[in-house]
């Protein structure tokens, strides 16, 4: 086997260590090294970063400012990746994660960080984003607005069935073969064929928790099959459960290939039961070969089919397939902030764009003169027209098109914008890839002095916002708001205000 040699004489190869502090002979590491590595800060996507021989290694599982030995599993040119075998001297910020299924469900990647560094670390990456992406240098940077409750906060969870369970290490010949043909939980990482076994997530209800239980233990003693993903059989596809965090009203939706009358009606006398506290049972039924959570027929088997949920003084009603903010207690404080960053005054018209449900609307329009909100998606839309009617607004306009033709130079001239008022202030709350150049263009030629972007991609914001800075539009400061504790995820406010000698 050929190894590499430091100026210490230190062999570095599947067999034996390297430490990145050896000096600057080191050589660059290979695949299947394992080497001693000081951890240094912490990467976007969950990672945290060591350096060896000036190259940057990507580490799983990792705190900043732990020492651990790690294997290489992959090099680059650029880059290697690497995964703990062994801390060696923990970080003072390294906590033990509450749930039993980390470092294997890859759904919270920094629940072994405390808390408070998550926030820090969440602010430096917004920053760096703007700095390296933006190219925008002394932007300021507000601390992170933290999570109200950092466990216990989403109000909708998917689960999946599969034929394929993922077994642990404890599990193997443990599991009986009924039960590894049969899972119900979250994919792997990476692994879209696999399903973990969920006993327990920290991050719905109990109530949930008790739920997803109840339905594995249900289908799995009645031996009804999950759908395979490779030979399109079996009946069980999906479980969705959402729940409104201030009404109590919970909805389970069961996405299965055929009807199953012969189950269903029992399912729904076990939800009933008070300890589950269900409001509403939807099955989902689909033919398609997609592994997407929505059916193509729904059934109602109790309740409304729908669940209500209060948002900033609104009620919303939530269909099973509505899209809504997954933590409701802090959607309120990420709306309060686009609220004040807009410095809104009773005469404004709002332009509100990528508005989803309207919820970005609803919560301002009692505090302005009229609202205007684009959206592509065709059912948002008339989730939004209904939420408008059912909280009593009348001084809303929502509008069905896609952002950049609503935007476009001719839009006013008999298109999509004719006759709607020009905005006082724009709201934008684009999706993880953000604004479209053309969106940003009109954005930057409508001349409009207030803008306020809410991002939930440093990234893209970043790259938006230094094309806005070209029509003339700074920044006044941005506060990211933790909408996901224990991800690497981040949303950020961004107050912008057009120089007034632009254009």
């Amino acid at each position: 086997m050929t190894t590499h040699a430091d100026s210490a004489g230190t062999d570095i190869n599947p067999n034996t260590e390297a430490s990145t502090n050896a000096g600057h002979d080191i050589p660059l590491p290979r695949r299947g090294d394992i080497l001693t590595l000081d951890i240094e800060n912490a990467a976007f996507e969950g990672r945290s970063v060591a350096r060896v021989a000036g190259l940057v290694v990507f580490v799983d599982g990792a705190v900043p400012g732990d020492r651990v030995r790690a294997t290489v599993f992959r090099k680059k040119k650029q880059y290697a990746e690497a995964r703990v075998d062994e801390v060696l001297v923990p970080s003072p910020h390294r906590v033990d994660p509450a749930c039993t299924h980390f470092g294997v469900c890859g759904g919270c990647k920094w629940q072994h960080m405390r808390y408070e560094e998550q926030l820090r670390w969440k602010r430096q990456h917004v920053m760096d984003a703007f700095q390296r992406i933006g190219g925008l240098e002394d932007v300021t940077v507000n601390d992170t607005l933290p999570s109200l409750s950092p466990f216990w906060y989403r109000n909708k969870m998917e689960y999946s069935f599969g034929e394929m369970r993922w077994l642990l290490a404890d599990e193997l010949g443990e599991v009986s073969r009924d039960a590894e043909l049969f899972a119900v939980g979250l994919h792997v990482p990476k692994r879209y064929d696999r399903i973990l076994h969920i006993d327990a997530c920290h991050l719905q209800s109990e109530e949930s928790n008790r739920i997803l239980d109840a339905t594995r233990r249900f289908f799995l003693e009645r031996g009804v099959r999950a759908f395979s993903t490779r030979t399109h059989e079996g009946d069980l596809r999906h479980l969705v459960i959402r729940e409104g965090k201030h009404t109590g009203e919970r909805m389970v939706y069961l996405v299965t290939s055929r009807r199953m009358e012969e189950h269903m009606q029992d399912y729904a006398a076990l939800l009933q039961r008070e300890e589950f506290g269900v409001s509403t049972l939807v099955q989902g039924v689909t033919q398609r070969k997609s592994t997407v959570a929505i059916g193509e027929t729904d059934v109602v088997l109790f309740g409304e089919g729908s669940i209500r949920e209060r948002l900033g003084g609104n009620t919303f009603r939530i269909s099973p397939t509505s899209f809504f903010q997954t933590n409701t207690l802090q959607a309120e404080r990420l709306y309060a902030l686009a609220e004040q960053a807009a410095a809104l005054r009773a005469d404004d018209v709002v332009w509100d764009l990528y508005c989803g449900t309207g919820t970005i609307s609803l919560f301002i329009a009692r505090d302005v003169k009229h609202v205007v909100g684009v959206e592509l998606n065709e059912a948002a839309i008339r989730d939004a027209e209904r939420n408008a009617a059912d909280n009593g607004i009348t001084n809303t306009q929502f509008i069905c098109a896609d952002i950049v033709d609503f935007l476009a130079p001719d839009a006013r001239d008999g298109g999509i914008a004719d006759g709607i008022p020009a905005p006082d202030v724009i709201i934008t709350d684009p999706p993880r890839a953000g604004m479209h150049t053309k969106v940003v263009d009109a954005i930057g030629r409508s001349g409009v002095s207030r803008l306020v972007y809410v991002s939930c991609n440093p990234a893209t914001s970043a790259r938006d916002c230094g094309l806005l800075a070209e029509h003339g539009y700074v920044i006044e400061d941005i506060t990211p708001v933790d909408m996901f504790p224990h991800t690497y995820h981040i949303e950020c406010v961004i107050r912008l205000r057009r120089e007034e000698s632009a254009g």
